[in-house]
């Protein structure tokens, strides 16, 4: 029977729940992180790219009045122009408000403490600038030209150069700014990469710790039910072993003992009405003789049927062949056998078995396949023997490879093939009806 099964201290269910979530909660926590990270870095992003590109276009606004300043001063110098100095006023003064109003948004758009330095002294240079050009103006409208050019060749000159060297400055800086920005988001992404490999490595160690988890509870899962199997089988073994030997002890039984009493009851009436019974007696004794001989045929029947003791005194082939015909005397169904090889040696449990899966089968067929004719096939082989028992009446019905009814007969069926180390399979043929067929090897033994 082998040991009895333990039960399982505790299901593994729980803690494979447990990792399943502890694993989804890093995923999405992960998720929600790196998401969380990418979106400000899409911010960081479209928040400096458009301010640099706004204050590009600011410091581009004030290098474009710087360059017209320098074009004037250069027109102013070279004095090819018909009117005085103070006629470039109105231009001056038209570039100094857009350069007001440039400077003043490019502050605007310029991060807190970022270029501070240079932006002061481009306020101040500018605003040194501005007092330079209202000097040269009031002197020229004093009618002191000479005075307005030399100031604007040594003075208004160089700053107007200086202005332009500070913007170029200030637009490297922010080209050297997004370059920065860059970097930063290069940095943000290998963070992000890193954190994915990260959680790569913790799914996997979690995945992997599930998966054992798994496949050592479904070991154990596994062995016990192996385990509950053999015990089945064992079990079902000596039951029908158990089963057998009451029915065979049972039949001689009958055969003997109430076999022979029915039989002497049989004689002693009729040696009784040989003497000089009186006539009134003689049609009792007939009737109670008649009773007797009809008791005596279902006693041997019934011994039959328990077990056949032409089982044990012709063997396996000599029941088929006896059984058959009382089959088709029994239900009206022709049964065509057809034998092929030579039976040899089949131990002691074997006839039996493979006799009481011949028995099923044709019952089954008898009850429930309307069929009028069947087919036994026998075959011996050198080390194995195959029967297929074949109707064409109604069928089984399937699911899969499976009948979809399976009764008591069919898992009994089952069971003998198992203890005979063999299989049993049911199955429809192409012409309809149901195949039974059982195929056991000869030579295992049986344990």
């Amino acid at each position: 029977m082998g040991k009895p099964v333990t039960p399982a201290h505790q299901s593994p269910t729980s803690r494979l729940i447990a990792g399943l979530a502890i694993t989804l909660a890093v995923v999405g926590a992960f998720c929600f992180y790196a998401l969380h990270q990418i979106a400000g870095l899409r911010q960081l992003q479209n928040q400096i790219i458009e301010s640099n590109r706004k204050d590009s276009l600011q410091l581009l606004r004030i290098q474009n009045n710087l360059s017209a300043l320098g074009l004037a001063i250069r027109d102013m110098l070279n004095g090819d122009e018909p009117y005085p100095l103070y006629a470039w006023d109105a231009q001056f003064d038209r570039i100094r408000k857009d350069m007001t109003d440039a400077l003043r948004l490019e502050a605007e758009l310029k991060p807190a403490g970022e270029n501070l330095d240079r932006q002061v002294y481009l306020t101040r240079t500018l605003s040194q600038f501005w007092i330079s050009t209202d000097q040269i103006f009031t002197l020229a409208r004093n009618s002191q030209e000479s005075q307005a050019r030399a100031l604007l060749r040594n003075s208004l000159q160089a700053q107007q150069a200086t202005l332009v060297n500070a913007v170029s400055r200030l637009l490297v800086e922010n080209n050297e700014t997004q370059q920065r920005t860059a970097a930063r988001v290069g940095v943000i992404y290998d963070g992000v990469e890193r954190q994915i490999y990260w959680l790569l490595v913790a799914a996997l160690f979690a995945i992997s710790g599930t998966s054992l988890m798994l496949i050592r509870a479904n070991r154990t899962i596994f062995r016990e039910i192996e385990q509950l199997s053999d015990q089945r089988s064992g079990l079902a073994r000596k039951l029908i072993t158990m089963q057998e030997e009451l029915f065979r002890s049972i039949s001689r039984e009958l055969h003997d003992e109430f076999g022979q009493m029915l039989t002497a009851v049989g004689a002693m009436i009729s040696r009784t009405r040989r003497r000089n019974c009186p006539p009134e007696l003689t049609a009792d004794l007939d009737e109670i003789r008649a009773a007797a001989q009809q008791a005596l045929d279902k006693t041997r029947s019934l011994s039959q049927a328990l077990h056949p003791a032409i089982l044990d005194d012709g063997g396996l082939e000599e029941a088929i062949d006896w059984y058959l015909s009382v089959f088709e005397r029994q239900t009206g169904i022709h049964v065509d056998l057809k034998k092929s090889g030579v039976g040899g040696e089949l131990g002691d449990e074997m006839p039996i078995h493979v006799y009481r899966v011949l028995q099923e089968a044709l019952n089954n067929l008898a009850r429930h396949s309307k069929s009028a004719e069947a087919w036994v096939r026998v075959n011996f082989s050198h080390d194995r023997l195959l029967m297929e028992v074949e109707d064409r009446g109604v069928g089984l019905e399937f699911e899969g490879l499976e009948p979809r009814r399976r009764g008591m007969g069919m898992i009994a069926m089952r069971e003998r093939a198992e203890l005979l180390h063999g299989t049993i399979e049911f199955s429809r043929p192409e012409a309809g009806g149901t195949l039974v067929r059982l195929d056991v090897p000869l030579n295992a033994e049986q344990s």
